[in-house]
């Protein structure tokens, strides 16, 4: 008897220490009462960070609260994604990462944290295909070209960081599709490796779309391949992995916003459909698309699933690659 009443009193406690946060929370003012936080995990100038200021504009516009953009890049997205893993699960630290932090498990020995528990994929905002760019001045034109002239073995291709789908989508066009031995050349972002091509401290980019659109129109890089289906509507004139020879390919980048995981299910729910919202908007849908992304979209339960077939989908490269991380 004295056993099952300890027992039953160890229940209790266990269930009251784990109501006290839902108790706690029930109590707090309304979110957001407060200012919020888009912990990016990039560098200026890149696909997460240009996703990050289109979402903090306008919502700062919609919650009523400033929403402010801090670069913490490193570790191919995973040191940003390690600092709002251990920030308070409160709804006012959030983290703004590609689809690196899908590869980033398969890449690096140790996160630090657990990809699938630490943080939890609120919503997928939007996805782009991958650009490979030329310095100016190269003589090649075409990726056949371009792997020709690389076979020489000092080619090098800078991308945003090990890890990012940029870089594993240059090393599978480049080692696996044409056994060409390039050098890899990671950045904390994809402005830093495009300006290392513009230059000429580079002869190949790898990055997200979006980063370098202004920048091929401009003349300052050129062009090579996008990695989509079909060309980009912002980019015509720059042909597909699979029209340069390689059919089939494609392969895309895309931004989501994480909050730690033990944040309320209200909260989180509250955050996708603020970004729900914010792809209807006729105004941020024109910015995406004249940046080369594409809204995608899908509740929490949804995000949930793709960032686990991503998960999967990116070890089978990693392992096909044989991609480290530096």
């Amino acid at each position: 008897m004295p056993m099952q009443r300890r027992t039953f009193l160890t229940g209790v406690g266990a269930a009251a220490m784990a109501a006290a946060p839902l108790a706690a929370w029930s109590q707090a003012p309304a979110w957001p009462s407060r200012p919020i936080r888009l912990v990016v995990a990039f560098a200026p100038a890149g696909p997460a960070d240009i996703i990050a200021r289109l979402m903090a504009q306008k919502l700062t516009e919609t919650l009523g609260q400033p929403v402010v953009v801090e670069n913490r890049p490193g570790a191919g997205g995973s040191l940003a994604s390690g600092q709002v893993a251990r920030a308070e699960p409160d709804g006012y630290t959030l983290l703004v990462n590609t689809s690196s932090y899908a590869v980033n498990p398969s890449m690096q020995r140790s996160l630090g944290f657990d990809a699938e528990k630490d943080l939890v994929l609120a919503s997928v905002v939007a996805s782009s295909p991958n650009l490979i760019t030329l310095a100016p001045g190269l003589k090649a034109r075409t990726l056949k070209e371009v792997m020709e002239a690389a076979r020489s073995g000092d080619w090098n291709y800078g991308t945003a960081g090990a890890g990012t789908t940029p870089h594993l989508t240059a090393e599978y066009i480049f080692k696996v599709l044409g056994k060409v031995p390039v050098t890899h050349v990671p950045y904390q972002g994809a402005g830093p490796a495009l300006n290392a091509a513009m230059a000429g401290q580079v002869q190949l980019a790898s990055v997200a779309l979006p980063a370098a659109v202004e920048l091929v129109k401009g003349g300052r890089v050129r062009g090579l391949v996008v990695t989509g289906s079909r060309r980009s509507r912002v980019l015509p004139d720059v042909p597909t992995v699979a029209e340069s020879g390689f059919p089939g390919f494609e392969d895309v980048t895309w931004v989501g916003v994480f909050a730690p995981g033990r944040t309320p299910d209200a909260v989180v729910q509250r955050v996708n459909r603020e970004i729900a919202r914010l792809q209807q908007d006729h105004d941020f849908q024109a910015k995406l698309a004249a940046t080369g992304f594409e809204p995608q979209g899908g509740s929490v339960a949804e995000s949930r699933e793709y960032l686990r077939s991503e998960l999967a989908k990116w070890a089978r490269v990693v392992k096909e690659t044989g991609a480290q991380a530096l």
